[in-house]
């Protein structure tokens, strides 16, 4: 099954686990979170940030949807009408369609965050491809349109595999110029505020709406970054395409 797009270049510059989602240990995992070694400049495969002159952030958040927290997080964005992009589980979007579509509906985008979440620099390609084509499945299913933009758990995934995944699947790595490290859940206060620091112009920032501390620090966060005069751009805006729910899919299916 593929799915042909139109696609522009874009040089880079507790919650309770769905069936089937098995996630490494807490040490483990924080160990991990970390952009790759091997980014290079002017890869078309490879966005951790934009240069862009437009006072523009893209918010994104991982691991959902949450049952709880993303209708929550849902709730704030639609009051201060903020688009944002989601990269989404798998086998929780299967779980939690309902607020898959929801994501959609309302103007966000959906991204592809793999089926299962593993470590997938230590995969081989025909298993990297069963992980986000049953996932590109799942969006499409319960959305009614694919992902155009991949991002790696814990940001593991190397350059060859990088650049071998956008010429099969025309997918470039998403990955982020901020990190709060709300993954280690060091509370809403620290999260707000290591966003508030550290965010620019052209910036990708990486949160997780799995997390209560994360939701808990979006209030001082959207508004602290919007009175700064930064705008929110969901991920295909801040690269310079058209917004995910404009574009025109066709779905071909093989054989």
């Amino acid at each position: 099954m593929d799915f042909t797009r139109r696609h522009a270049l874009a040089a880079g510059v507790g919650f309770g686990l769905a069936p089937g989602l098995i996630l490494p240990n807490s040490a483990e995992a924080q160990r991990a979170i970390a952009l790759p070694r091997d980014i290079v400049e002017r890869d078309a495969a490879t966005i951790t940030a934009v240069r862009t002159p437009s006072p523009v952030v893209a918010m994104t958040f991982d691991d959902g949807p949450h049952p709880k927290h993303t209708p929550r997080l849902l709730d704030m964005l639609r009051e201060r009408n903020i688009k944002a992009t989601f990269y989404l589980i798998g086998n929780r979007v299967v779980t939690w369609p309902k607020i898959a579509a929801r994501i959609a509906e309302e103007g966000h985008e959906v991204g592809n965050h793999s089926w299962s979440h593993p470590f997938l620099s230590k995969m081989g390609q025909s298993s990297v491809l069963r992980e986000i084509d049953k996932t590109t499945n799942a969006i499409w299913h319960a959305t009614g349109r694919p992902p155009v933009t991949f991002r790696p758990p814990y940001g593991a995934f190397t350059r060859a595999q990088r650049t071998w995944l956008h010429g099969a699947r025309k997918l470039p790595t998403i990955l982020w110029s901020v990190d709060p490290a709300d993954w280690r859940r060091p509370g809403a206060n620290v999260v707000a505020s290591r966003i508030l620091k550290a965010s620019h112009k052209g910036a990708i920032i990486l949160s997780h709406d799995i997390h209560r501390g994360t939701i808990d620090a979006m209030p001082r966060t959207l508004d602290g970054l919007s009175a700064r005069g930064l705008k929110f751009v969901t991920v295909s805006q801040i690269l310079g395409w058209p917004t995910w729910q404009t574009r025109n899919f066709r779905r071909v299916v093989k054989g």
